[in-house]
């Protein structure tokens, strides 16, 4: 693997600590990529101790089979069939889950899969490349509407319609089919952009998320974390931007408040719903220098919930 296609985990210490690995444990990494936090899992689990890998990627499947290690076993699954994965494996519970969201390094910095705008390559996006959609195919079929209200809810760009019009306008002469092609267009589209920040982040952002249904993957998945953790399990979710954050954010807020009745409903507080979970100290940023030497860590942050 060349140093550019390396992925570096981002509040890797920060994460594994969360953890709390114990020597006998039975963890989960449901983000593989390249497997940094897996191997740190691995380092601090004795000889008893288990852990499961997912990746949609199937290069970063490839990866995980590298590891030679009896502990450890990896399925090619989106997390949000972590269920089925564990499951398959014949587990009841696990005393932690490990969840680093967006896209890694090594997707990033290849320029086959599309996601960067920064180099040339096929508009493709897909983070499972064995099937699905690809960014190419969705832009050359999906109605402007349809790309207006993605590029708007999830790139959360204030200049959407003006995006999709130009995109709709440029495929009527031919596809779509290139990151430079998209890139050149949303550029003429946007006049203006904050400061150091190119005009078409925004819409990679979006059109990726919309193409791996990520939002939806994590809403999925987040309630079978918890159902999967033994009392004192951990799970622990890194996000990279606001609206992966916000999902995570009241998920652990609503699981730590537990069911909520109407005021007037005469129950003994013995006989409350109790909490699920209790959320683990504050959120977690990375510091000036990890950023410094890492600048994609810059809007990373960390929760922690524990399974009561």
């Amino acid at each position: 693997m060349t140093a550019s296609l390396q992925h570096v985990p981002v509040l890797l210490e920060q994460a594994i600590g969360a953890l709390g690995v114990r020597a006998a444990g039975i963890y989960v990494d449901c983000t593989f990529g390249r497997g940094g936090h897996s191997r740190a899992i691995l380092a601090r689990l004795g000889m008893e101790g288990r852990l499961i890998g997912l990746d949609r990627d199937p290069a970063a499947v490839s990866a995980g089979r590298e590891i030679l290690d009896d502990r450890f076993d990896i399925a090619h699954a989106a997390f949000s069939e972590l269920r089925e994965v564990l499951g398959r494996f014949a587990i009841d519970a696990v005393d932690g889950v490990l969840l680093d969201l967006g896209v890694s390094s090594a997707q990033l910095d290849d320029p086959q899969r599309g996601f960067s705008f920064r180099q040339p390559g096929p508009l493709d996006m897909r983070m499972d490349t064995s099937g699905g959609q690809s960014a190419a195919e969705w832009l050359a079929s999906a109605a402007e509407s349809e790309i207006r209200e993605v590029i708007a809810r999830y790139g959360e760009e204030r200049f959407a319609k003006q995006i999709a019009t130009a995109i709709v306008a440029a495929r009527a002469q031919r596809p779509v089919a290139s990151t430079r092609e998209l890139a050149a267009i949303v550029a003429k589209a946007v006049r203006t952009r904050e400061a150091h920040q190119d005009p078409a982040t925004r819409t990679f952002q979006a059109v990726r998320i919309h193409v791996n249904q990520e939002l939806a993957q994590l809403a999925l998945v987040l309630p079978q974390a918890l159902a999967a953790l033994r009392p004192g399990g951990r799970l622990v979710v890194v996000s990279f931007h606001s609206l992966e954050d916000r999902i995570v954010k009241q998920f652990m807020r609503e699981q730590s408040a537990g069911d909520r009745l109407p005021p007037d409903l005469p129950v003994r507080a013995r006989d409350l719903p109790r909490a699920r979970a209790r959320i683990v100290g504050k959120p977690v940023r990375p510091c000036a220098d990890e950023i410094a030497a890492n600048p994609r860590a810059r809007s990373a942050i960390m929760r922690v919930v524990e399974r009561v």
